[in-house]
């Protein structure tokens, strides 16, 4: 009798298959499927997102906005904790690595609540850090999907100074709130309103056309922890009253004509 062939492996078993061009439509997926079912898992339903380099430390020259997004992100889960509410409300989400990032997650974790990391995968620099709830970190290849999680359930952003990646996510976010393919407003907060001034003019987008009026109401600067928080807790008071908020949906042209 002839040998029988080795039998084939199963296709979602067969990590050459996995890892290659054709299965990209698989990956892509996975990495919306898997915080899908973790976020679910653990009943959070909205957050606030910290965006920040990984390059800002706490001894560094610019170390004061670490500490700050440390002591903003306590304000914040502090607020977040004495919400009466059965699911996990307003939790301090990040990048996942160092600096800023850091920041946000240690400053949740100071104050005993749940923090979220979503990590990208980058040949430096980003290292998930020691402060992210376990079940609640998240590591990512993809740069959109990694977004995708950011906005879908961000009820407010805080944006502190950083580079390009930084600048990257902020704009993105305030193109998805000028074009209105979010249902809902997500406040932004600057926070370093001198860096921030400096960095981008506004003003001149504006006066050359490329922006709005309306869109100079999509952020406001901010410049301590205790405004911050202040002007936090005023937008959201309305979210606040909601049981069981939703994830933001992606609005539908056609349902606007």
């Amino acid at each position: 009798m002839s040998a029988r062939p080795p039998r084939a492996e199963l296709a979602y078993l067969d990590k050459s298959f996995l890892t290659s061009d054709a299965a990209r439509p698989v990956r892509i997926l996975s990495e919306y499927l898997e915080p899908l079912q973790g976020f679910a898992r653990a009943h959070v339903h909205d957050t606030i997102v910290f965006f920040g380099p990984a390059r800002l430390t706490a001894e560094g020259p610019l170390g004061r906005y670490y500490n700050e997004a440390r002591e903003l992100a306590k304000l914040i889960t502090l607020w977040s904790k004495g919400l009466d509410h059965a699911t996990h409300r307003f939790v301090i989400c990040s990048g996942g690595g160092g600096g800023i990032m850091e920041a946000a997650n240690r400053g949740a974790s100071d104050a005993a609540g749940r923090t979220i990391g979503l990590n990208i995968s980058l040949p430096h620099e980003q290292r998930p850090n020691p402060y992210i709830t376990p079940e609640l970190s998240f590591e990512f290849h993809y740069f959109f999907m990694r977004k995708l999680w950011f906005a879908h359930l961000a009820r407010a952003l805080v944006v502190f100074p950083g580079g390009f990646g930084t600048l990257d996510e902020l704009t993105e976010m305030l193109t998805l709130s000028q074009t209105k393919k979010l249902d809902r407003k997500i406040p932004v907060l600057l926070y370093g309103s001198a860096y921030w001034r400096e960095i981008i003019n506004f003003e001149a987008l504006l006066r050359h056309g490329m922006i709005s009026h309306e869109d100079m109401d999509l952020f406001e600067f901010v410049d301590d922890p205790a405004t911050a928080l202040a002007r936090l807790q005023a937008c959201l008071a309305p979210a606040a009253e909601i049981e069981a908020p939703l994830f933001a949906h992606s609005r539908n042209c056609e349902s606007d004509e």
